[in-house]
């Protein structure tokens, strides 16, 4: 029920002659075509009603009467280059039916829509002649232009001399045209002044009614149109309140659930501190053992820490609450604090190598620092998460076309299966969830990574080899004026 969309403005204007000719001679067949069809329609819906098949034979009526229409829209507006406001906006979801029957009775396009495609057989025949008939005027016209021109050139040639001056002739809706000299005149006049255009005002004239009719009974006016857009933004908001609640459900349903095993581990632990400071069943703590109880319940609570920040980057992110100082940022700075940053962490845990490539000269980005540094910050302590003892994480750098700067996190670590790489940018969506939960991710700091680099103007994708590595790249806007750092 999707209307088409309408021409740009710089395509409305005055229809062109041809189109305008195929148009008109066309109408005639049409109109024919959908003159007998709807009289079908409704003379089978009629008679068929008392044995209830009239009510499909009419919805099916009226959905061809609709097509037809979007049909003859589109026609008028390519071909008599005019525009059209649109015959819906869109078709409400979860239509039924009879609801869509309903909708159509009392929608006042329908009955216009009918209107244009009932006249379209009477005015069709008309335009169909009077556009056979354009060949036999032209054939006049030159037996005409053939006389007149013996006749009236030398009347003319004396006028032009006695002048000393072009003649201007002017004709309506045409640029003026000027006569020099004698060889001006004679392709003037054996042209019939002007004449010859005749036939072509009278094809732009028949389609300049079909224009009219057209903007009358193929598009909304301007009235019910904006109700219509009225409605229309009423039910995109509905539509995103509802996914913002499902949103919401999900969310509740999944931290709950990632809640349970930190929480669990450290009521478990803490449990067993307690009946060992209490002593009343003999257990005993060797410092090792107590060490490692307490490294495990700091371990625990650093991820449900995390696990806050997260949430609360993901709730400004779905409020419209992110604030972003975006500016003129060197990337060459913030590759350079992130690597010094994480260069310890990737040798202790992991014996990483972690190194940095980057171009002698870099162009700035529009980007916000801090927000910036948080997505290097969590690519690459991701990929550490994931890339084997002994592996290679890389951060380098290179300009795409002249309007983006990529920035690419590659690591040799344990890969991405294919069939899963349209989902990792998911909340909560884990490649390998066992080994997730032992090493503390949550799966929402991809999830954050992209909400920061749309929020930003840029774009994030990811390349992935299974069993070989993985590797992200950060598309980001030039600054205007950016100058090298």
């Amino acid at each position: 029920m999707q209307a088409q969309e309408p021409l740009s403005s710089s395509n409305r204007g005055q229809a062109k002659l041809w189109p305008a000719a195929a148009y008109l001679l066309l109408s005639f067949p049409s109109g024919i075509l959908y003159f007998v069809v709807l009289i079908v329609f409704v003379a089978l819906s009629v008679g068929l009603l008392i044995v209830w098949i009239g009510i499909p034979m009419l919805i099916l009526g009226m959905y061809l009467s609709w097509q037809f229409a979007i049909f003859e829209r589109y026609l008028t507006m390519r071909w008599l280059n005019c525009y059209i406001t649109p015959l819906a906006l869109s078709r409400p979801p979860r239509e039924s039916w009879l609801q869509y029957l309903r909708a159509h009775l009392t929608n006042k396009m329908t009955w216009k829509t009918l209107a244009f495609l009932l006249l379209k057989f009477p005015l069709g025949i008309l335009s169909f002649v009077f556009a056979i008939q354009v060949p036999i005027l032209m054939l006049v016209l030159a037996l005409i232009t053939f006389i007149l021109g013996f006749v009236c050139t030398p009347i003319l040639y004396l006028i032009l001399v006695a002048r000393n001056a072009p003649l201007v002739i002017r004709w309506p809706g045409q640029r003026p045209i000027y006569l020099h000299s004698m060889k001006d005149l004679v392709r003037y006049v054996f042209t019939g002044f002007g004449l010859v255009l005749l036939p072509r005002y009278i094809l732009l004239g028949m389609a300049w009614i079909w224009q009219q009719l057209g903007r009358a009974l193929l598009g909304m006016n301007n009235q019910d149109l904006r109700v219509a857009e009225a409605e229309e933004q009423v039910r995109r908001e509905q539509a995103k309140v509802e996914r913002a609640e499902l949103s919401r459900q999900q969310l509740i349903v999944n931290v709950s659930h990632e809640l349970r095993t930190p929480v669990a581990s450290i009521r478990a632990h803490l449990e067993v501190l307690l009946k060992a400071c209490a002593q009343e069943n003999g257990l005993v703590l060797q410092p090792q053992e107590l060490s490692n109880y307490l490294g495990i319940a700091h371990r625990e609570t650093v991820r449900l820490g995390s696990l806050v920040e997260d949430l609360l980057s993901l709730s400004r992110t779905e409020a419209d609450k992110l604030r972003l100082n975006m500016a003129s940022v060197p990337p060459g700075e913030v590759i350079e604090e992130v690597y010094q940053a994480l260069l310890p962490l990737a040798r202790k845990e992991r014996m990483i190598t972690l190194v940095r490539s980057l171009s002698e000269s870099l162009p700035r980005v529009q980007a916000d620092h801090q927000r910036l540094t948080q997505v290097l910050m969590n690519l690459v302590r991701n990929a550490i998460t994931y890339t084997p003892d002994g592996g290679i994480i890389s951060i380098s750098t290179h300009q795409k076309h002249s309007d983006y700067l990529v920035i690419a996190v590659a690591d040799t670590g344990m890969g991405i299966p294919a069939d899963q790489l349209t989902q990792i940018f998911e909340r909560f969506y884990r490649t390998d969830k066992s080994r997730s939960r032992s090493s503390g991710g949550f799966g929402l700091g991809l999830s954050i990574v992209k909400d920061l680099v749309d929020a930003m103007g840029g774009k994030i994708t990811v390349e992935s080899q299974e069993g070989e590595g993985s590797c992200f790249h950060i598309h980001l806007r030039l600054a205007q004026g950016a100058t090298n750092w």
